[in-house]
């Protein structure tokens, strides 16, 4: 979160940056002082003090305040430890859990729930009225767009997984202003996912985009989801990463499923009724 506020301070207005400024010299202090003697610390007024939080990514000062003390009261460093050759495999263990509940915390503490929030009302707002919800990825991403969709459809929206550039292409030709095109890529470097991106603006539908802040990706996205951990990739795939995304799923998932609310209720049951009978079936 720190790292965050850091590489924000050039785009942000001057009485803003003192702000920055302030939260950076001492985070612990900023997280437990009202909103009175932070402004007259930073030599703002108190708007100011609530503007950066959202200029930052968060809701109001309320929020920023929770966040940041999570993020300094956590214990837990955010360190990538990447395994070598000669660990054992209680070193592998120790190392693969470690550095998955880091990148976790990490996460926990940095997510915008501003962004989640619209992420989920448009998610939301096309599964109501029958639009379209398309995840795309390719190789890793690809799996994660699949497992997006096997969530989602059982929500009982119009939904799908692509992870073919020319299906991506093909399909983010057919969307429309309604309709949410998903799009998950750890680099964000991805063409096939830049050109389905671009056409799906163009097309008038939401664009909503799990990826690496400041990737080219991200810079298209209406509303970014932004999931930053960094990987070995001349050695090992992707793996924290994938975890952080699917976790992203799970979330949107779950918002989802609580708008839908009452309607999506009597469904879920009669797919485990029909599960539960098909089991029972098989069984004999």
């Amino acid at each position: 979160m720190l790292d965050r506020i850091k590489a924000s301070i050039p785009a942000l207005p001057p009485a803003e940056q003192r702000v920055a400024k302030l939260v950076l010299a001492d985070p612990r202090s900023f997280a437990s002082l009202p909103v009175a003697e932070l402004a007259e610390r930073a030599h703002v007024s108190k708007p100011t003090v609530v503007r950066f939080c959202r200029s930052v990514g968060y809701d109001g000062l309320a929020d920023f305040k929770l966040k940041l003390a999570g993020s300094v009261n956590e214990g837990v460093p955010f360190v990538h430890r990447a395994v070598d050759e000669d660990d054992k495999s209680s070193d592998i263990i120790v190392k693969v859990i470690d550095n998955a509940v880091s990148a976790l915390l990490k996460f926990r503490n940095d997510a915008a729930s501003h962004a989640f929030e619209r992420a989920i009302d448009a998610l939301a707002q096309a599964g109501k009225s029958g639009r379209r919800i398309e995840f795309y990825g390719v190789g890793n991403s690809g799996i994660v767009a699949q497992d997006a969709q096997h969530k989602f459809f059982r929500l009982g929206v119009n939904t799908v997984a692509c992870s073919d550039g020319h299906v991506q292409v093909m399909s983010a030709t057919m969307l429309k202003p309604g309709d949410c095109a998903v799009i998950i890529s750890n680099s964000g470097r991805s063409r096939d996912l830049l050109d389905a991106a671009e056409i799906a603006r163009k097309k008038g539908a939401t664009s909503i985009v799990i990826t690496a802040s400041g990737s080219p990706l991200a810079q298209q996205a209406q509303i970014l989801l932004a999931a930053d951990h960094p990987e070995d990739y001349d050695r090992y795939s992707p793996m924290v990463s994938r975890l952080l995304h699917l976790t992203i799923i799970d979330i949107l998932t779950t918002g989802v499923a609580l708008r839908l609310g009452e309607q999506l209720r009597p469904m879920l049951q009669e797919i485990k009724r029909n599960l539960r009978a098909k089991r029972y079936t098989e069984e004999a």
